[in-house]
């Protein structure tokens, strides 16, 4: 239960860190996804279910909160830690958190977010279908994948941290 708070505190932190001060590292309008990130912690350490559980919750505060298209960021963000609780093993948490393979599972997981979400979210605009996919989904999952060296050189220096 405490576990569970702690999670839940950290996400609405980090939820806050998102809609304050991220936007302004934008590059061309893309903009990192912390949640993403933050999605695969939950799940190479938690496991597929409460990734699915957490990427559910935060996409829907996202889309509440935004107040866009209801309900988009909390599928993909679903859809997102499914896919990431497919790399969890307990007893290679430290060793997925602190390499490549973090990095790996953010890639994969926010190039398959992207894509869903700007399929959906540009359907019936001017913007086609390959604009949507490659400058929006790819350059914002690099751009995602880029910034998750942070926490990854964190773990693999403190792992205590965990």
């Amino acid at each position: 239960m405490q576990q569970t708070v702690r999670l839940i505190a950290i996400t609405l932190v980090l939820i806050a860190l998102q809609t304050t001060i991220i936007p302004f590292l934008s590059v061309l309008t893309i903009v990192p996804d912390v949640m993403m990130i933050w999605i695969v912690v939950i799940a190479v350490t938690r496991g597929q279910i409460p990734a699915t559980l957490f990427g559910f919750g935060i996409g829907l505060t996202i889309d509440i909160a935004s107040g866009q298209f209801l309900g988009l960021s909390a599928l993909t963000k679903t859809v997102a830690g499914f896919i990431a609780g497919y790399f969890f093993h307990e007893n290679k948490v430290e060793m997925t958190l602190g390499t490549y393979r973090f990095l790996v599972i953010v890639g994969v997981s926010a190039l398959v977010h992207n894509v869903i979400y700007f399929v959906i979210f540009t359907s019936g605009s001017e913007v086609s279908l390959l604009t949507a996919v490659f400058r929006f989904g790819l350059f914002s999952a690099l751009y995602t994948t880029l910034v998750a060296f942070i926490p990854m050189f964190i773990t693999k220096r403190a792992p205590h941290l965990r």
